[in-house]
């Protein structure tokens, strides 16, 4: 059996259809599979690649690390030096309160992590979540899920939770005195980019503070430089209670935290002791490419760069088909009329060397999320696929 076979033999599979390019290596803006074609990445393996593939001093710093050590015990427990100047930098850049870092494995044990630590803290049990977005697979993030339709298979599952719309003000009477903590992503990422109104986070703010309830940003997706700054939190000038991380954390590397005061999450360490737990979280080789990855993204001018490469692909996606670009920097959802187009675009940009995605509560809009190094010529050359696969594509 070759690869292709092997992969579909013995690799559990999450789609009837999936992609299953078979890739060789890959370089910077770029996948190459086993022929040598190579497939421009316009979404960066969901936000993860932000200085794309293999950037030299990721790379590097992997290479350092492993000379040293990998696993020692589990975390929390030796002083490792990756981990320790990993959180000292993120603390560095982060607002007064966001001082205190438990490293994870992914975005959906940041979740799990950040709910349990709001329950103990608070002592209440209810979390509010928004519609219309993603948290995580695992059951306490599906949980957080609504609409159902990826989560009602899997039921029961935590009790709890209630559900607000996004940039409803109305709605922000929900929050009360039962409610441990309300989680929010500061640009909706799966309803294909919503952008907060004027005012919301703000509002959300103060209904948090009066209610005693604790404010925890989901930056999985929007931290890391992808919407023009490096964290969201900086464009809206609100501070939550808690901060989530994953995603381009590492450059590459499996990576997650959540972010809270000592107050806060000292109450993770009695009462039970050992309230939250890891193997393998903040691994010293994945802390390592994470504190190379931010390094490099304070030292280089990726993220000033992002609004003009945000307005470049605003300006190049003009099309009679196009109903819509929404966009927070470079996050981008570019909407047709129907999944039906969406699906018969992106085959055309695979076959002429483009990587694109949708989204899983805007099934209807074409996903760009390209790493932060992409260069002018590159989004004019990606735009062109994509107006040409429209042109193909048309009825």
């Amino acid at each position: 059996m070759n690869q292709r076979e092997l992969f579909f033999r013995h690799i559990a599979q999450t789609s009837p259809s999936p992609i299953a390019l078979e890739i060789n290596h890959a370089e910077g803006m770029y996948l190459y599979d086993t022929s040598g074609k190579s497939y421009m990445d316009l979404i960066a393996g969901i936000s993860v690649s932000g200085l794309g593939h293999r950037h030299p001093n990721i790379v590097q710093a992997i290479k350092a690390q492993a000379d040293k050590y990998l696993h020692t015990l589990v975390y929390g427990e030796f002083v490792l030096s990756p981990q320790v100047s990993l959180a000292q930098l993120l603390s560095q850049q982060l607002p007064v309160g966001l001082d205190t870092v438990y490293f994870v494995n992914s975005g959906s044990e940041a979740t799990e992590g950040a709910m349990k630590l709001a329950k103990r803290f608070t002592g209440r049990t209810d979390i509010v979540a928004c519609k219309r977005a993603y948290h995580g697979s695992t059951q306490g993030a599906a949980s957080l899920m609504s609409p159902t339709d990826f989560t009602r298979a899997f039921y029961p599952l935590l009790p709890g939770i209630r559900h607000i719309d996004f940039n409803c003000f109305a709605c922000l009477d929900t929050i009360d005195k039962h409610t441990a903590a309300v989680i929010v992503e500061p640009v909706q990422a799966e309803w294909g980019v919503r952008k907060p109104v004027e005012g919301y986070l703000q509002a959300l703010r103060k209904r948090c503070t009066d209610t005693g309830t604790l404010l925890i940003f989901d930056e999985i997706q929007t931290g890391y430089g992808r919407t023009g700054s490096l964290f969201a939190l900086n464009t809206y000038g609100v501070t939550p209670d808690i901060l989530l991380l994953a995603k381009g954390m590492g450059g590459g590397m499996p990576i997650g935290a959540f972010i809270a005061s000592q107050e806060i999450m000292q109450t993770l360490t009695h009462d039970p002791v050992l309230g939250h737990i890891t193997t393998f979280g903040g691994h010293p080789v994945n802390c390592a490419a994470g504190l190379a990855t931010l390094e490099t993204l304070l030292q280089s001018p990726y993220i000033e760069q992002v609004s003009e490469k945000e307005a470049l692909f605003r300006k190049l996606l003009q099309h009679p088909h196009i109903l819509d670009v929404r966009s927070a920097g470079l996050l981008m959802a570019v909407e047709l009329e129907s999944f039906e187009r969406v699906l018969a675009v992106l085959s055309v940009c695979i076959r002429e060397g483009l990587i694109s995605d949708w989204f899983l509560f805007n099934d209807r809009s074409l996903r760009i999320a390209p790493p932060l190094i992409i260069e002018k010529a590159e989004i004019e050359v990606a735009c062109k696929i994509i107006l040409y696969a429209l042109d193909e594509t048309r009825n």
